[in-house]
């Protein structure tokens, strides 16, 4: 009984040991699961978590020693496992792979940390001279970029050339025509990158030694250069404020290189582009004028003079700053101003040569009366104030034929009260009248004077004065006066508006008798020797002087214009 009383025991406890081994061997059965199979890492460095569930124990690893994890190894349940890496110094992404380990399961997870943020310039502020020049400079990025510029005189002359991640950048640098320094600067962009590069240029010098290649021939000489003009009327002279001026705010289209050239194909040499100032001035202290505005007037005398055209710029009406104040309690102040701006222009235009004119002023007056002693005191400072200021910037402008004008440019006024400025050259003046006489046949489209001439004399549509004599009354005294004494005489402005009555009869009569008049005071005012300038204020409708279509060149009309050339003629 006692020995099969211990194999019982014996039995037992073996099969315990059985049923406990196995047990244990389901127990010990690994599992391993991590929360992720990929990491990405910002280029700044930073910090991730993932996660390991495991029912042994488990080590983690990296493949790189840039990427830290913490902790490195565990046991039974959810372990936080903490990626680390550091501000990534290459200019590629660079990757790791994290290993996870319990048993014989392997878990991996694959790491990507973006490339350094490489994003440099190797100079940020530039000076510059005044011409024209290329600037370099060198950008490190390992990705594209956009460049923008806040100055119409800088642009991208090429694409960079490229070398890895070296950019070399060639930048264009217009002239600076002007006597004030002026800075921009060029912004690179990549993403929510940005660079700046600061660039300033030098200013053009105020004053320069004399130069007189190019500018050789005198008034008298130039003056019979200059066959027959036109004026660009209500274009480059439309301004009202700096924030309102444009080109086309009074309804022409911007003018272009082959509207000039029809301009000279139908038979002008020359043409005479009345200009604002003061409505383009970025700075009401200084005075200073846009870059982008003496550009554009630079173009269109360039149209101009490149057709071997004389072209003249005044400073026109400009809202009326200059133009209606011949006064002492404005001198001081208008003269200022008239005197910045023109040293503006002439540095900006110094460098042109004969075939570029310059004229001070427009039409100065108080009113249409006779003058005062003080109107035409304060009107003649200007004619001088602008005389002083052209030449004394030097180069060219020292021997530059310039124009001044009569007291409202009224031939009476200028045989009667008109002299000429103080010169440091001689013969270089030229004097500037205009003429719509009579004004209710010429400019009054209220009144009913549409007919002018002997051929329609008696008519109640013709003005009882300003007919053919009158014309050549005032022209005589003009040559008498100027001409006769060595000083050539500019007809600036004349014209005549086109009406577009309804009454088919009268429309004839009224086309023929403008036609007279054009061919008239035109004939009259070569024969006593003003050069004539029609004023074309681009409508070609009823109460317009326009000849052209200004879209297109064509002549709308062409009995005015065949008018014109026959009085030249």
């Amino acid at each position: 009984m006692r020995r099969i009383y211990y194999l019982l025991i014996f039995f037992g406890a073996l099969l315990s040991s059985i049923i406990s081994c196995s047990k244990d061997q389901e127990a010990i059965t690994a599992e391993l699961v991590v929360s992720t199979e990929t990491i990405s890492l910002s280029n700044g460095g930073e910090t991730k978590v993932f996660h390991v569930k495991s029912n042994v124990d488990w080590t983690v690893s990296s493949s790189e020693s840039w990427l830290t994890l913490t902790p490195t190894a565990g046991g039974n349940g959810t372990n936080k496992i903490e990626a680390t890496v550091a501000v990534n110094p290459e200019t590629a992404d660079r990757r790791a792979t994290i290993t996870v380990q319990a048993d014989n399961l392997t878990r991996q997870i694959m790491v990507v940390q973006t490339a350094s943020a490489l994003f440099s310039i190797d100079q940020d502020e530039y000076t510059v001279g005044k011409g024209v020049q290329d600037l370099v400079f060198s950008v490190e990025s390992n990705a594209a970029y956009i460049i923008e510029f806040d100055g119409e005189w800088m642009s991208r002359k090429s694409e960079p050339v490229v070398s890895g991640p070296s950019y070399q950048e060639t930048i264009l640098i217009k002239e600076n025509g002007n006597i004030f320094e002026r800075a921009g600067i060029i912004t690179l962009k990549r993403g929510n990158e940005t660079l700046l590069v600061n660039i300033k240029q030098e200013a053009n010098p105020l004053t320069i030694p004399p130069v007189s290649t190019g500018v050789s021939a005198d008034a008298v000489a130039l003056a019979g250069k200059l066959r027959v003009g036109w004026n660009l009327g209500n274009s480059l002279e439309a301004a009202a404020s700096p924030t309102s001026a444009s080109e086309t705010m009074w309804g022409n289209p911007k003018t272009t290189e082959d509207f000039i050239q029809a301009v000279k194909a139908a038979g002008f040499n020359a043409v005479r582009i009345p200009c604002a100032w003061s409505g383009y001035m970025e700075d009401q202290t200084t005075y200073r004028i846009k870059d982008t505005w003496l550009a554009r007037v630079k173009e269109v005398v360039d149209y101009c003079v490149d057709n071997d055209m004389y072209a003249i710029i005044n400073m026109h009406w400009d809202g009326g700053w200059l133009e209606e104040h011949p006064l002492y309690n404005h001198q001081e102040e208008v003269g200022k101003k008239q005197k910045a701006l023109w040293e503006q222009i002439a540095v900006y235009f110094r460098d042109y040569d004969e075939h570029l004119l310059f004229a001070g002023t427009n039409e100065v007056r108080a009113n249409y009366n006779t003058p005062t002693a003080e109107h035409l005191t304060v009107q003649q400072y200007y004619n001088q104030n602008f005389v002083d200021a052209v030449r004394a910037t030097g180069g060219r402008n020292a021997y530059r034929n310039l124009i001044v004008q009569a007291y409202n440019t009224n031939i009476r006024f200028a045989v009667d009260y008109m002299q000429m400025p103080e010169d440091l050259v001689t013969g270089r003046l030229i004097a500037e009248v205009h003429y719509y006489d009579p004004y209710d046949f010429s400019l009054d489209i209220e009144s009913n004077k549409y007919l002018w001439g002997a051929e329609f004399a008696g008519s109640a549509n013709v003005s009882d004065w300003g007919q053919e004599a009158w014309v050549d009354t005032q022209f005589a005294d003009m040559k008498a006066h100027f001409i006769d004494r060595g000083i050539p005489v500019i007809l600036g402005e004349y014209g005549a508006t086109y009406r577009a009555l309804t009454n088919a009869a009268a429309l004839q009569d009224h086309k023929k008798a403008r036609a007279n008049y054009l061919k008239y005071v035109t004939g009259a005012a070569i024969a006593h020797g003003l050069i004539p300038f029609y004023w074309d204020s681009g409508h070609t409708g009823d109460n317009g002087s326009g000849l052209f279509d200004r879209n297109n060149g064509q002549v709308v009309h062409q009995d005015a214009l065949n008018a014109i050339m026959e009085g030249v003629n």
